[in-house]
């Protein structure tokens, strides 16, 4: 039993993390709930394979993806359920800087004090979901993009690739929630 109790010294204290990763992929806590718990029984299941040294974060993470991808495609053959949105806070831009003092602030960060964290969710959760889970591991999670391309088994520049064109998809999201609300002008500036 050595195992369980490594496992559980290593692996617990990701726990919080992967179900805000969850969260935002399942964008239902009782989803994000059960997607963590398989988690956990798959990375205790296979623990045995895990190799010391590496990226334990990562490994769990590759787990998660993963999962939540097999789940997904199982859903899809399932008739659709309704789910009632959960308002959660989001932390994708808050290591932009304090929003205390106005001077010196960069224009990005004056421009996103208009948005609120529910309009930068749904910017995310409007992304496809290969470009959604890069932005999130990538942003929001502060994986590598190496880390990223073992999470998601696809090549580093794919990763980079759907980050990139996820940005831009979050940009443009953004800024049609900004000319929605009369925040943009017409020639594009807040």
């Amino acid at each position: 039993m050595a195992d369980q109790a490594e496992f559980v010294e290593l692996a617990m204290e990701y726990m919080p993390s992967l179900y805000t990763a969850a969260m935002r992929m399942t964008k239902n806590p009782t989803d994000a709930e059960d997607l963590v718990q398989e988690t956990y029984l798959k990375a205790y299941r296979g623990f045995s394979s895990f190799e010391a040294g590496t990226n334990l974060k990562a490994w769990l993470y590759r787990i998660l993806t993963n999962t939540y991808i097999n789940m997904y495609r199982a859903r899809q053959r399932r008739p659709e359920e309704t789910k009632v949105p959960e308002i959660e806070d989001l932390y994708l831009f808050k290591r932009l800087g304090s929003p205390s003092s106005g001077l010196g602030r960069s224009a990005e960060d004056q421009a996103l004090d208009k948005f609120t964290d529910q309009d930068v969710k749904l910017a995310i959760e409007s992304l496809p979901e290969a470009f959604r889970i890069a932005v999130i591991l990538s942003d929001v999670e502060g994986f590598s993009y190496k880390e990223i391309a073992e999470i998601t088994q696809v090549p580093v520049g794919t990763v980079m690739s759907r980050i990139h064109r996820g940005r831009k998809a979050l940009q443009q999201a953004l800024h049609q929630f900004g000319m929605d609300r009369g925040l943009v002008n017409v020639g594009g500036s807040l």
